[in-house]
């Protein structure tokens, strides 16, 4: 593929989902697109970017940033912050008038490991006002969300033993989330970039290990606009690696929890 290509490719990706790619990841096109090529019956990486030129090749457009998005998830990963879930939870709901629910967002949820860790807490915690939203640029893995379905190897990363006997029933060699657990849930196809004032407020937001991906504009973009979406005393976790600092001023850390965030006026959690 000529440098052209590739950037023609990368700007499409970048457009549509704020992905960035750098020359360095040619490798991955050559991987992730070689069977987008066979079916299509596209001959190369240049044609396929003269093809993604044309405004009528929506569906192959689609098609190709999804396959380059990056689909890592795990039950209740990296801990920390369903440790401080369980604490914040309680309280969210104590503040609130009794009957309404909490309402918790799973963005960039992936294959649904951390929409469905998030719904264990509130069922130990014995939670049942409350509702988890779950969001993924990737129809593939919406589905497979939904269908709340594991293989061994997934269940095995990160799911206490205790919580899979609890929570899961074997099916054909593989695990799936207990009809309780899918009923916490619902799932939808959304891109981050879009305009997400129709999903109205959150008491949590997830957002983790996506912004990564994302330039400094962009990740400063999407800040904003979960910030927007949160409710006054809600909390926004990011990914460990992932900071507000330098991107925006609408979200400062909760001092102590590592990728936790409030409000500015919001300060009493600190």
């Amino acid at each position: 593929m000529n440098a052209d290509s590739f950037a023609s490719i990368a700007a499409l990706v970048k457009a549509r989902s704020g992905i960035v790619l750098t020359p360095d990841k040619e490798y991955m096109l050559d991987t992730r697109l070689a069977p987008i090529l066979k079916q299509e019956g596209i001959v190369n990486m240049d044609a396929l970017a003269i093809r993604l030129r044309d405004a009528r090749a929506e569906a192959l457009a689609r098609t190709v940033t999804e396959a380059l998005t990056t689909n890592e998830s795990s039950f209740f990963r990296d801990g920390k912050p369903f440790d401080h879930l369980k604490r914040l939870l309680p309280k969210l709901q104590a503040a609130r008038p009794p009957g309404q629910r909490l309402r918790i967002w799973s963005a960039a949820c992936s294959t649904g490991q951390e929409a469905y860790s998030i719904a264990m807490v509130l069922r130990e915690l014995g939670i049942k006002d409350a509702e988890i939203f779950g969001s993924d640029l990737s129809r593939e893995v919406v589905d497979r969300a939904r269908d709340g379905v594991f293989t061994q190897f997934e269940v095995q990363r990160g799911l206490p033993v205790q919580m899979l006997v609890k929570y899961f029933r074997q099916e054909s060699g593989k695990w799936r989330a207990s009809p309780e657990l899918r009923g916490m849930a619902r799932f939808e196809e959304r891109n981050l970039l879009g305009d997400h004032k129709v999903l109205g407020r959150f008491d949590v937001i997830f957002c983790r290990n996506v912004l990564i991906y994302f330039d400094p504009p962009t990740k400063g973009k999407v800040m904003n606009a979960l910030a927007a979406q949160l409710a006054p005393d809600g909390v926004l976790y990011l990914g460990g690696a992932e900071t507000v600092l330098g991107l925006t001023e609408r979200l400062v850390p909760i001092t102590g929890e590592r990728g936790a965030y409030v409000l500015p006026e919001n300060r009493s959690l600190m």
